[in-house]
């Protein structure tokens, strides 16, 4: 009985964490398109040059 339920506990895992990563992945592609328009909508300074939109 001890075995069975400590298989299901780790059935529960493996599952809970697969949809934790899957959950990862669509945050990442998420922040990737953030970035990634980040570049496209730059703001002009005075000097007519595209400023960083970060500060790294």
């Amino acid at each position: 009985m001890a075995i069975l339920l400590l298989v299901l506990l780790l059935a529960l895992v493996f599952v809970g964490l697969g949809f934790l990563v899957k959950v990862l992945w669509w945050v990442a592609i998420v922040v990737l398109a953030i970035w990634l328009l980040g570049f496209a909508f730059r703001s002009v300074d005075s000097a007519g040059t595209r400023r960083r939109w970060y500060r790294w």
